[in-house]
């Protein structure tokens, strides 16, 4: 999308090989009670309305087929000087998102980004890095004093409780980070772990009661496109931007080209 506004667009993994999706989210095989037999994966239903949806499937495809995103850099090759901004995917418990939430290249990055002034757009998940980034003449999170949103711990326990019965030998997939035991349900959620990264609690914007489309807003059923952003949750802050997951990804990609420009 950024692409399409006008940018040039540059992708980073940890060694600089090609990355890929969850192929869980593209195709929906596995995604059903009987996922785990492999001659019943095939057969979506449930996998048919967790995937990702058309657009997004359709927009994969196409990024795969671009020369930078087959030809990433490695992280510890970028520096900030030869960019304009930084954007921070979103994910869950694939593959490599560990490594990527706790990569103390990344968070390095992210500290320079945000001394330099420049853009830095984070969604899902991606917040959760840019919260664990600590500025060392502070000894605090770049989030520290800022306001942001992030996956929501309703939109994640919805998610997890789906995953529990849909994918009931695996019922951990959509959380990252399970819970400690005796600690309350949550707690390593993205939502609770941005928090305590904050000033403040109430530094974390969710949708307000009274917003308006607030249950397109919350539902986890509506996403946004480019002519319809009412499903869509963005918080701005000065120069960085953050959004909660893909049902926010329009909106949140022609903020953040706004602050490119």
């Amino acid at each position: 999308m950024l692409r399409g506004l006008g940018h040039e667009v540059s992708f980073a993994t940890p060694d600089g090989a090609r990355a890929h999706a969850d192929p869980l989210m593209l195709s929906g095989e596995g995604l059903d009670p009987w996922g785990w037999i492999p001659a019943l994966a095939k057969i979506t239903l449930a996998g048919r309305f967790l995937r990702a949806n058309q657009e997004g499937r359709d927009a994969y495809r196409a990024m795969r087929e671009d020369r930078s995103f087959q030809q990433p850099m490695r992280w510890d090759a970028v520096t900030i000087d030869d960019f304009d901004g930084l954007l921070l995917p979103g994910g869950h418990r694939a593959d490599g998102m560990r490594e990527y939430l706790e990569s103390p290249v990344l968070q390095s990055l992210v500290v320079q980004c945000f001394r330099a002034g420049k853009p830095v757009g984070a969604i899902c998940h991606g917040v959760l890095l840019v919260a664990r980034s600590i500025d060392p003449a502070t000894s605090r999170s770049v989030l520290f004093g800022r306001k942001t949103t992030a996956l929501t711990w309703r939109l994640e326990r919805a998610a997890a409780r789906l995953g529990r019965l849909v994918r009931f030998w695996d019922p951990t997939y959509y959380r990252t980070y399970p819970d400690p035991r005796g600690q309350p349900a949550g707690y390593m959620s993205v939502q609770q772990d941005v928090t305590r990264a904050l000033e403040q609690p109430s530094d974390f914007i969710d949708v307000a009661p009274d917003a308006p489309h607030r249950w397109r807003k919350t539902s986890g059923a509506h996403r946004d496109t480019l002519s319809d952003w009412t499903p869509a949750w963005v918080v701005r802050d000065g120069r960085y931007i953050s959004a909660r997951w893909p049902g926010d990804a329009h909106r949140f990609a022609v903020e953040f080209a706004s602050l490119l420009r």
